[in-house]
C-alpha cells in the first residue's frame, strides 16, 4: 500500500499518533512510549479511473479522511485522559495535486502514482536522449510513475490559473490544510519521487522544472525528515474562506501541536522496520510491493532496473556521531500486489472478503500451470515498461478458483524476486534477510513462497504498520519522545520467520514461467 501517516506524541505518557493516508485508504493509528499500538481508526478511499489507464482521488476526500480518522483516534485518547505532543506523516509519494495558495481549493484531481495517462510524454523524452540527465540528477526513470509530466500534464490540460498555484505531493497537501494554509512545506523523501529534484544537492532542479514547465515557485519548500515544520491550526471557517479550513470540528484538542515528522510511506516503513545499517532490506506488500535497500550516507551510482532515492534526513536529530543525517536507499516498485487481490475480490468476484485469498490458495498444492502477471498499471522494476499490460497463460480447464487465487499470490512473490535479484546485483553481496509489513504480510502463504523464491530467511515484525510507525518515529524523535535513534531501531522485535523449504533449482523453474510470462506481457499496449 502507497500509505501516509500522521504521528502525534502525548506529553504526558509519550504516546505516539499517526494518519495513514495512502493509495486505499486513511488510517490514523497511536502508538505508546514503547511502540506498540494503542487505538486505529480507518476510512477507505474512493478510487476513480476516468479512463482506462487513469486513476484519480479526489483531495478534498484525502484531506476528509485525514480528519475524520484524526478526530476518532484524539477522542479516543482524550477519553483515556492523554494529551498530543506532535504529528508525523507518511504518504503515498508520487501522486501529484495541484491548489490554490490562497483558497486553498484543488484545482483538479489528484493524479495518482499508478495513472499512465503520461506515457507517451515519458517516451518522447527518451527519445530526446533526456534519460541520462533524469538518472544523474534525480536517481529515477523517464516513467509516467513519477510527478513530474504529471504536473506538467495538468499545468498544459487542465487549465490550471498559475496565479498562487501549490503543486506537490500528498504530504504537501496535508500539511497545508492542517496548518491552515501556514505551511507550504515537503520532505527530502518525497522531494526526491517528484522527477524535479537533485538527490545529491537536495534542491529543486532548475533545468528539469524548465524542461517540464513547471514554475519553482510553485513548488513547496524543502525540509528534513525529522524537525518541526509548523503546527496544527484549528478554526470554524468555510472552506475555501482565507487560506481554507485546517482541522474542522473534533480537532479542538490539536490546536497548536507540532508537524514534527515526514516521509514518503516507502522509507517511512524503512525506517520503521529498524533498517539502520547499509544492506539491510525492506519489502512493503501494499497496492503494490515495494523493495528499499539502506545503500548508505553516499548516493549511489545509478542502476539498471533500480532506482536511487533520499530515504531520510534526520535534520540534526542523528545521535550517532559517526552517521550523518542523510541515508539513501535503492528502490524497486511492483506497481501492483495487493490491488491483484483486490481485482480478484471486486472485478471477478472470487473471493467476497481480501482475506479470503490466503486460505483459497493455500487449499492446493500449486497453481496447476496457471501464471497471472498483474502489470494493470504496466510494469515496474526491473523492467519499466508503462506498455505492459496484465496477462494470464497457462489456463486449463482444471483450473478454478484456488488456482486463480495462488497464481495471484505467486505472482506477488516473483514479483519481489524480480527486484531483490537487481539489488542484488547492485549492492555487490546477498542480503542477510529480508524484512516484510503491508497488510498482505499476514498470509503465511505469501511469507514462505517469498523465502522459497529468494533463498533467504523472511522476517515479519510485530507491528506490520511500519509504515506508521517509521512517521511517528521521526516525529517523536524530533520532539524528543525517544532519545536516540538506536533506541527507536532496538524496539524492532520479529514475530515470524520463514526459510526456505525448497532448493534453488526448484525455486528456478516456477520462476522460469514466470519470467516467459512477463515476456507476453510486455509492450502489449
Amino acid at each position: 500500500m502507497h500509505c501516509a501517516v500522521i504521528l502525534v506524541a502525548w506529553r504526558a505518557v509519550a504516546a505516539v499518533l499517526a494518519v495513514d493516508a495512502g493509495t486505499t485508504g486513511v488510517r490514523t493509528v497511536a502508538f505508546d512510549e514503547s511502540a506498540a499500538t494503542v487505538v486505529e481508526a480507518y476510512r477507505p478511499l474512493t478510487q476513480s479511473f476516468p479512463r482506462p489507464g487513469w486513476v484519480e482521488h479526489d483531495p478534498e476526500e484525502i484531506w476528509s479522511l485525514v480528519a475524520a480518522t484524526l478526530a476518532e483516534v484524539v477522542a479516543a485518547l482524550d477519553a483515556r485522559g492523554e494529551t498530543v505532543a506532535a504529528i508525523g506523516i507518511a504518504n503515498q509519494r508520487e501522486t501529484a495535486l495541484a491548489w490554490n495558495r490562497v483558497t486553498g481549493r484543488p484545482l483538479h484531481a489528484a493524479v495518482v502514482w499508478q495513472d499512465r495517462r503520461t506515457a507517451s510524454r515519458c517516451e518522447e523524452l527518451v527519445e530526446a536522449g533526456l534519460l541520462p540527465l533524469v538518472r544523474e540528477r534525480t536517481g529515477l526513470v523517464l516513467d509516467p510513475y513519477f510527478s513530474a509530466t504529471k504536473f506538467e500534464w495538468m499545468l498544459r490540460n487542465a487549465e490550471l490559473d498559475t496565479r498562487d498555484l501549490a503543486l506537490g505531493t500528498v504530504d504537501a497537501w496535508l500539511l497545508f490544510r492542517l496548518t491552515g494554509g501556514d505551511a507550504f512545506v515537503t520532505d527530502v523523501s518525497n522531494a526526491s519521487r517528484t522527477m524535479l529534484f537533485d538527490i545529491r544537492a537536495r534542491a529543486w532542479t532548475p533545468e528539469l522544472c524548465a524542461l517540464f514547465g513547471v514554475p519553482t515557485t510553485a513548488l513547496p519548500e524543502v525540509r528534513p525528515s525529522c524537525g518541526r515544520v509548523g503546527t496544527v491550526a484549528v478554526h470554524t471557517g468555510a472552506p475555501h474562506e482565507g487560506k481554507g479550513a485546517a482541522a474542522p470540528g473534533g480537532l479542538d484538542a490539536l490546536s497548536g501541536v507540532p508537524i514534527s515528522g515526514i516521509a514518503g510511506d516507502q522509507q517511512a516503513a524503512l525506517f520503521g522496520q529498524g533498517c539502520g545499517d547499509r544492506g539491510m532490506a525492506k519489502v512493503t506488500y501494499g497496492t503494490g510491493s515495494f523493495l528499499l535497500v539502506h545503500a548508505g550516507s553516499s548516493c549511489p551510482p545509478p542502476h539498471e532496473g533500480l532506482l536511487t532515492t533520499v530515504a531520510w534526513d534526520l535534520g540534526g536529530h542523528e545521535t550517532r556521531p559517526s552517521e550523518p543525517d542523510v541515508t539513501y536507499a535503492l528502490e524497486a516498485s511492483t506497481f501492483v500486489a495487493g490491488a491483484a487481490i483486490q481485482w480478484l475480490r471486486d472485478g471477478l468476484g472470487l473471493i467476497d472478503h481480501s482475506e479470503d485469498v490466503g486460505p483459497l490458495a493455500a487449499s492446493v498444492a500449486d497453481s496447476g500451470g496457471v501464471v497471472v502477471v498483474p502489470a494493470f498499471s504496466g510494469l515496474g522494476s526491473p523492467w519499466w515498461d508503462p506498455r505492459a499490460r496484465g496477462t494470464v497463460v497457462g489456463i486449463t480447464r482444471g483450473a478454478g478458483r484456488a488456482q486463480f487465487a495462488r497464481a495471484v499470490v505467486e505472482a506477488m512473490s516473483f514479483g519481489v524476486r524480480d527486484m531483490v535479484d537487481a539489488a542484488t546485483d547492485a549492492l555487490g553481496a546477498a542480503m542477510p534477510a529480508l524484512r516484510v509489513d503491508g497488510g498482505a504480510s499476514a498470509m503465511e502463504l505469501l511469507l514462505q513462497l517469498q523465502a522459497d523464491q529468494l533463498q533467504m530467511p523472511v522476517v515479519r515484525p510485530r507491528c506490520i504498520e511500519s509504515t506508521a510507525l517509521g512517521a511517528a518515529m521521526l516525529a517523536g524523535l524530533a520532539e524528543g519522545v525517544w532519545g536516540s535513534v538506536e533506541e527507536l531501531f532496538e524496539r524492532w522485535h520479529p514475530d515470524v520467520e520463514r526459510v526456505p523449504q525448497i532448493d534453488r533449482t526448484t525455486a528456478d523453474l516456477s520462476y522460469a514461467a514466470w519470467l516467459r510470462a512477463v515476456e507476453r506481457a510486455r509492450g502489449w499496449a
